[in-house]
């Protein structure tokens, strides 16, 4: 009986070789351990890139934290600028107002400086008509005589 069954199982196998079936059933298991095989390399390449793009997301999350706080950055200094605005103002016009009122005390100086000086060359034309002429003959006297152009020739 045995042998019977043996038999009757080459001849089924002998039927399925020559009908195509058995290669069929061949070709499909291959075609599944290929299949396999692709999506086992698939997830060994994934396993490779997993640090590359974990180190990639963290890059360009720092990136967008740099962004982040330039722009922060950006709005703290114009916020700067917007509060010392009228300060700036202020100051432009306290230097104003002291440039003027130097400009104003040295046009004020000059004035008193031409005032004496008229009033002193006044106070000594009239103290001294006769004195100019004796200021200038002691003058003379005390320098050595000097010669002319005529004796220089």
């Amino acid at each position: 009986m045995n042998k019977l069954i043996e038999f009757g199982r080459k001849a089924m196998f002998y039927v399925r070789v020559l009908s195509g079936y058995e290669e069929r059933r061949i070709r499909s298991y291959r075609l599944q351990l290929q299949q396999r095989l692709q999506k086992a390399q698939e997830r060994k390449e994934a396993l490779k890139q997993v640090p590359e793009q974990i180190i990639l997301s963290e890059v360009k999350r720092m990136v967008e934290d740099m962004q982040a706080l330039n722009k922060k950055l950006e709005e703290t200094e114009a916020a700067i600028e917007d509060y010392f605005k009228p300060i700036d103002k202020q100051a432009d016009i306290i230097m104003k107002m002291q440039l003027e009122g130097e400009e104003r005390k040295m046009k004020d100086m000059m004035r008193a400086m031409q005032q004496q000086a008229l009033l002193e060359k006044a106070e000594a034309e009239k103290t001294a008509p006769g004195q100019t002429t004796d200021i200038n003959q002691q003058t003379e006297e005390k320098q050595p005589a000097k010669p002319s152009h005529a004796e220089l020739r």
